[in-house]
């Protein structure tokens, strides 16, 4: 059954926005990290569903390979996320 992505922690929600704002994959985006490949897929998905919340070392990093601002992460709402992207 599809997660309706309106119900996920705005971080999860936002995360998966940006991923694919940039076109790349869960795997790509840990890679360009230089995630353990073991590990990192597994964990890019459970913080795009919203299971683990990464560290604010990993957040600021996220948001750098993403190229969005760390306050898009987290915005609660369409119109300041857009806000913030411009």
């Amino acid at each position: 059954m599809p997660v309706d992505v309106r119900e996920l922690p705005v971080f999860a929600r936002r995360l998966r926005q940006a991923r694919e704002r940039a076109g790349i994959s869960q795997r790509e985006l840990s890679r360009r990290m230089s995630l353990d490949p073991d590990k990192s897929g597994p964990r890019m998905s459970q913080y795009e569903s919203g299971v683990h919340m990464p560290h604010l070392e990993t957040i600021e990093a996220l948001a750098k390979h993403l190229d969005v601002p760390v306050a898009f992460l987290f915005a609660d709402s369409d119109r300041l996320a857009q806000m913030i992207l411009t």
